[in-house]
């Protein structure tokens, strides 16, 4: 068994690869090949965080993320969230790696979105806006560049000095959230807010939103007319339904899984408002993990299943 740090799972883990891979991960959930239960998420409610426990079995690899989250991390300089990963073989129950999973986490995340934005989005889209500065922030504008040919780039962040800072960095135009909204052909949302900051009356028709950063059932970033403007996809129906406020608090009706549509179990939406919301699985922890195990060790025997049978249900709701 080895262990990988942060700095070792960065040289060789790339969002291109990650992409398609998240894609063929997202594919296999919705079509039960992946044993997963919905996240347990322990509270910490003296730091007002929580630790998160996110076991999966998915082909020939079994394992779990460990995640903790600390919205109060920044000041104190650590990331808000922190992980490890560890990862078994299924057949044999064998320990391969521990790693870092900090990195994976930002980038799987990111690399669903910009799945997300590959299938649904209008292919002529030209206009993002990003409502955050953090992490994932950064981590979507490098993927969803990658399926999309952004003219303009749009930042809001509720710190001026942090979406100042992080509009710089990729030639981005800082401006207020209604602004940076109203136009735009992809909306990428990834804040801690716990109340809406994005308003349904700001998109306008064809609008994708990848809806990221609110996570629990009692925190949400999209109002009620976001959310019932259109379809909403999710990874994840069980996870929507016990995990997301926004599909919780505006009780709306998911249309689909990303997994489903991918998989062509679904049709594309056809509403000219499409809402991604994303909650993150272990499925897509595991399948990164192992893009990363192979390229340091080598393909071992441990392949993801491309087609098979499907577990039970009652796992993939």
């Amino acid at each position: 068994m080895i262990f990988l740090s942060e700095d070792q799972v960065r040289s060789v883990l790339r969002m291109e690869g990650l992409i398609d891979t998240m894609e063929q991960a997202l594919v296999d959930f919705s079509a039960g090949r992946v044993l997963q239960p919905v996240r347990n998420a322990l509270p910490v409610p003296e730091h007002a965080a929580f630790l998160g426990v996110m076991p999966a079995v998915y082909g020939t690899v079994m394992g779990a993320k460990l995640v903790t989250a600390y919205p109060d991390h920044g000041v104190h300089g650590l990331p808000s969230h922190q992980a490890l990963i560890v990862l078994f073989r299924s057949s044999t129950g064998e320990p391969l790696a521990v790693m870092d999973g900090r990195l994976i986490t930002e980038m799987r995340t990111a690399a669903v979105s910009a799945a997300a934005t590959r299938l649904l989005a209008r292919p002529e889209a030209r206009v993002l806006a990003i409502l955050g500065s953090g992490v994932q922030a950064r981590s979507h504008f490098q993927a969803l560049r990658l399926v999309r040919n952004f003219e303009e780039v749009r930042v809001w962040s509720r710190t001026q000095q942090n979406a100042g800072r992080f509009a710089a960095e990729i030639g981005a135009r800082v401006m207020p959230a209604e602004q940076a909204v109203r136009g735009a052909d992809v909306v990428v949302t990834a804040t801690n807010a716990p109340e809406p900051i994005l308003r349904g009356a700001w998109l306008k028709p064809g609008t994708l939103v990848n809806a990221v950063g609110a996570f629990g059932p009692e925190r949400r970033e999209l109002d009620d007319e976001a959310m019932r403007s259109g379809d909403v996809v999710v990874d994840s129906r069980q996870g929507a339904r016990q995990e997301s406020g926004d599909v919780l608090m505006s009780r709306v009706t998911i249309y689909a899984e990303l997994g489903e549509i991918l998989g062509g179990l679904e049709p594309k939406p056809s509403a000219g408002i499409v809402v991604f919301k994303s909650l993150g699985m272990a499925v897509e922890d595991l399948a990164a993990a192992k893009l990363v195990y192979d390229a340091v060790v080598g393909n071992s025997g441990t392949s993801l299943p491309a087609s098979g049978a499907a577990f039970d249900e009652d796992w993939t709701e």
